[in-house]
């Protein structure tokens, strides 16, 4: 039998307003094996499968699933053409306790588990909606504050990041420095108590509407190597001398808005420190297990959601007299497809039980990276192959699909660098 406690009363109240019932409950040890895996379900994105979820997460789910389909699926289309999602979605999401779920709610997040924070990337994905940045700014940007930050910083954040209200970011890439955090330009020099920032960021996802930037700068210039010289800050939209750039116009992910960041002599107080001063990077390595971890998970929940999408499509499309379901090329690649997704879930769903017990290093959420990401371009390119022509056109979703993998295995660190971690920790002799 699993153990259970109270999920904060925010979600269960907004959750059960949605019609899902009240997901009040989260699972806190063991799991139910008599639940069927994917590769067992009639489809891969049933409610109800595999066995790190419970029947309240299952609730949960059906309320994630209901605020996507009406909250943000209909309007997707007028978002890719803005460029960005609108404040109001943010704080329906708020209300509906869907941001800051694996926040404890002592630092006024919902207090939910990994696996309910999970459900959310992956109904997301379901939904074919990549507008919504919530899983950077939920399960990236806000444990950073609530790991590092000083007990003012999360009670001045934390809540109304959780209600919407206070959109979050993170400034790492530059035009010069990609996934080698130590070749970072951007400078933060003392000034009495206060620190002077000065540098640009690039490819800053949630960068337009965000409030709060965390940025990555050098704050000592001598350090025996870059990565005992940087820190992290909290910078406020509306300080002098803090400029957002033009909305990157990206050939995917077409209503998240990404933006160019400019810091020109931006004065901070020594409160915008985040952490201890020149902690930085270790901060980020400590933190970026997790973020591999969720863009792995949403790259398999997209395999399957294209997956699915496909199986309806060949089952309708008629060639040659039947439908195209009937080729045996065609029976064949989908039952490929379906292996290779099967046994990434499978793959990720360990990195989660492992995340969930904090057992994660960093090599493992390297393979969950770069792996998924890497069959999810795969999956994509099947897909629209097997859509023939209207795969190609934008009002199908699997174009969409298509064009939103491509990022995937650049961000979060490339594919390559995941590469090298894991090579790394295998030639090692330690």
């Amino acid at each position: 039998m699993a153990t259970w406690k109270l999920l904060a009363g925010r979600a269960g109240r907004s959750l059960a307003s949605l019609g899902g019932g009240p997901a009040r409950y989260y699972q806190t040890e063991n799991h139910d094996l008599t639940r069927l895996e994917t590769s067992s379900a009639k489809t891969l994105m049933d409610i109800g499968t595999r066995r790190i979820f419970s029947s309240d997460h299952d609730i949960f789910r059906q309320s994630v699933r209901k605020f996507f389909q009406e909250a943000v699926v209909p309007h997707h289309a007028e978002w890719e053409k803005a460029g960005q999602v609108s404040r109001e979605l943010w704080e329906k999401a708020g209300q509906q306790g869907l941001l800051g779920v694996n926040i404890a709610e002592e630092h006024g997040g919902i207090g939910g588990d990994l696996f309910s924070a999970a459900v959310v990337w992956e109904e997301q994905m379901y939904a074919n909606c990549s507008g919504p940045g919530f899983s950077l700014h939920s399960d990236i940007v806000m444990p950073y504050i609530v790991n590092y930050g000083s007990k003012e910083q999360i009670k001045r954040f934390i809540p109304d990041m959780a209600a919407g209200k206070c959109i979050g970011a993170i400034a790492m890439t530059e035009p010069g420095a990609g996934s080698d955090l130590q070749g970072v330009r951007t400078f933060a020099k003392k000034d009495g108590s206060d620190w002077i920032l000065n540098g640009s960021k690039v490819f800053i996802t949630n960068g337009w509407m965000s409030d709060l930037v965390i940025v990555v700068a050098v704050t000592n210039r001598e350090a025996r190597s870059p990565a005992h010289g940087i820190s992290l800050f909290l910078v406020e939209n509306g300080m002098k001398g803090f400029i957002k750039g033009r909305k990157l116009e990206k050939i995917g992910l077409k209503a998240q808005d990404t933006a160019e960041l400019f810091f020109e002599d931006v004065r901070l107080p020594a409160s915008a420190l985040l952490g201890q001063e020149n902690k930085g990077f270790y901060y980020l390595m400590a933190e970026l297990p997790q973020e591999r971890l969720l863009i792995g998970d949403m790259a398999i929940a997209s395999c399957e959601f294209m997956f699915e999408e496909t199986r309806n499509y060949v089952k309708q499309r008629k060639a040659f007299g039947k439908t195209i379901a009937h080729l045996q090329t065609v029976q064949h690649k989908l039952a490929e497809l379906k292996t290779q997704i099967c046994i990434g879930r499978a793959f990720l769903d360990s990195c989660l039980l492992l995340h969930s017990g904090k057992r994660l290093d960093s090599a493992t959420a390297s393979m969950a990276k770069y792996w998924a990401t890497d069959l999810q371009n795969n999956v994509a390119t099947q897909c629209v192959q097997l859509h023939g022509g209207w795969g190609y056109m934008w009002e199908y979703p699997i174009a969409k699909s298509f064009v939103d993998a491509r990022v995937q295995p650049i961000y979060g660190g490339t594919n390559e660098i995941m590469k090298e971690l894991i090579a790394r920790d295998i030639v090692s002799d330690k």
